[in-house]
């Protein structure tokens, strides 16, 4: 059991950068071998509040301690030697080193002018004791490990410095599922051995298996703490957006309509292969699968992006070969779940990025009228709550959260039949979570012209929150859709890792 004595308290704990109060006079405590979650918007102080813990910022005012003593670092290699070690999502890794160069990075054993190869070995191989990962060797290069064992190099350095408390920042965000409960069982261990643990995370299932207590920020504010055994996912969503929030998952009536879509052996480069599937209007089919399964691959395939080597789609019951270009005007629209790479243009404005597609709408002549398209992108902007201010705003301006829901706001705004969304809430708060799926449910349940959705996901309590069909896709192949009242988690996840060939 925790000790009453707190290891970490952070106290009145300001900061402002210009007329911008980041945080205002943050309080927070954390005890030793407690796991303590810090949930929030995107922007409501949490990064802010653990770079003045890990000495990355300086704050204006208050004072913390770590086990009763003062703490006050002035740089992320000060806060180590207090104690704190940061796993950021952006893993800090220097690839060109082992693993063992890289655990000690910054703190190297000295023989005279020299690094003591010796000692460092020595201090790599304690600090790679505590992980349950034998094939981790400590003269590997580093730029040849996985997402999951170049994390584990990162918690062995903090280790290492003998850090009594370690801040996790969405840590499974790039990881598969067996290495996310790898994860899951050395924080643990490093629980059971004393260490302090805050964790930082969009999925409160993760929080719930986790963290004996909460704290949820708001605006540079606490709201409050609870504990995570008694409070419900809808009281820590209220909490964030200030809101109450009734269900997580909205469902009003979805009324089945004309078939939209039809996909007859649909046979990509290498993934799909020969993937069936109809998709009506009113309705949302769910893909499960693991990552590497051929999800992105069958939506890329299906508007174009990708080459198709045999098989038709059918749209309003015409088959035709696709380019991007065409299928928007068929009435598909993609959101690509790499939007900073391939959703969005980062530095164009909110306006344009909305209205990228259809510019044709805004002007005429070759010329496009800017106050057209701010008017038609303030309506999604109250819509969808995105966070900004105003249309014009360049979009890379945005935290992650408000970007997503531009990108959406985009197919919207096309007004297009069929939305093909690929993890759309990968990587957004819970708060930005929970427009997105009100959305969706307002689409598909829209009584004049309700759209279709096909929705991939690695969120299984999202998928069989919004989706009415779930089809599982294993090595390429899909499965038939089947409603999700017929179904539960596990006979999804036998599926996805090939223990069962169909879904019952």
């Amino acid at each position: 059991m925790p000790s009453a004595l707190p290891r970490l308290v952070m106290r009145g704990i300001r900061k402002t950068f210009g007329p911008t109060i980041a945080l205002g006079r943050v309080d927070l405590e954390v005890l030793p071998g407690e796991v303590h979650a810090l949930v929030g918007e995107n922007g409501a102080g949490k990064s802010t509040l653990m770079k003045i813990l890990s000495g990355a910022y300086l704050p204006d005012s208050g004072e913390m301690e770590i086990d009763g003593k003062s703490y006050q670092p002035r740089n992320p290699l000060d806060a180590r030697a207090g104690g704190v070690g940061m796993i950021y999502q952006e893993l800090s890794i220097a690839p060109h080193l082992t693993v063992e160069e890289n655990i000690v990075l910054g703190m190297e054993p000295m023989h005279g002018p020299f690094v003591d190869r010796k000692a460092m070995r020595a201090r790599a191989l304690e600090a790679l004791a505590h992980f349950d990962h034998p094939d981790i060797k400590p003269d590997a290069l580093a730029g040849n490990l996985s997402v999951s064992a170049l994390q584990l190099v990162e918690i062995g350095r903090s280790l290492a410095m003998g850090c009594k408390l370690l801040v996790f920042d969405e840590p499974t965000s790039s990881l598969a599922q067996k290495d996310i409960e790898r994860l899951f069982a050395l924080i643990d261990r490093l629980k059971a051995q004393g260490i302090s643990i805050i964790y930082i995370s969009h999925f409160l299932e993760e929080v719930k298996r986790l963290a004996s207590r909460l704290t949820v920020l708001r605006d540079g504010s606490v709201v409050g703490t609870r504990d995570v055994a008694t409070v419900t996912p809808e009281e820590v969503v209220s909490m964030m957006v200030g809101r109450d929030v009734e269900d997580l998952y909205p469902r009003t009536h979805h009324q089945r309509g004309e078939k939209l879509l039809e996909i007859r052996n649909l046979t990509g480069r290498e993934k799909p292969q020969s993937l069936n599937l109809d998709l009506h209007r009113g309705e949302v089919v769910g893909i499960a699968g693991l990552v590497g399964s051929g999800r992105t691959e069958f939506l890329r395939a299906l508007f174009g992006l990708d080459g198709v080597k045999s098989g038709e789609v059918i749209i309003g019951g015409n088959s035709s070969s696709a380019t991007p270009r065409k299928r928007w005007q068929q009435g598909l629209g993609l959101l690509s779940e790499n939007r900073k790479e391939e959703g969005l243009a980062l530095n164009l404005s909110i306006a344009d990025n909305v209205t990228l597609t259809c510019l044709e709408r805004f002007g005429s002549g070759g010329s496009v009228s800017p106050k057209k398209q701010r008017a038609a992108t303030s309506v999604w902007i109250n819509r969808l709550g995105i966070k900004c201010q105003g249309p014009a705003q360049a979009i890379g301006a945005l935290s992650g959260g408000n970007q997503q829901k531009a990108a959406f706001a985009r197919l919207l705004e096309h007004d297009v039949d069929v939305l093909l969304l690929d993890e759309p809430t990968r990587g957004i708060d819970i708060a930005a979570k929970a427009r997105i799926y009100e959305a969706i449910n307002e689409v598909v349940a829209d009584p004049v012209r309700p759209r279709a959705v096909i929705m991939i996901s690695s969120y299984l309590p999202e998928l069989f929150g919004v989706c009415d069909r779930i089809a599982v896709m294993s090595q390429g192949k899909l499965t038939r859709a089947v409603a999700v009242e017929k179904l539960t988690p596990h006979d999804v996840m036998l599926v996805a890792t090939g223990k069962a060939a169909d879904l019952p």
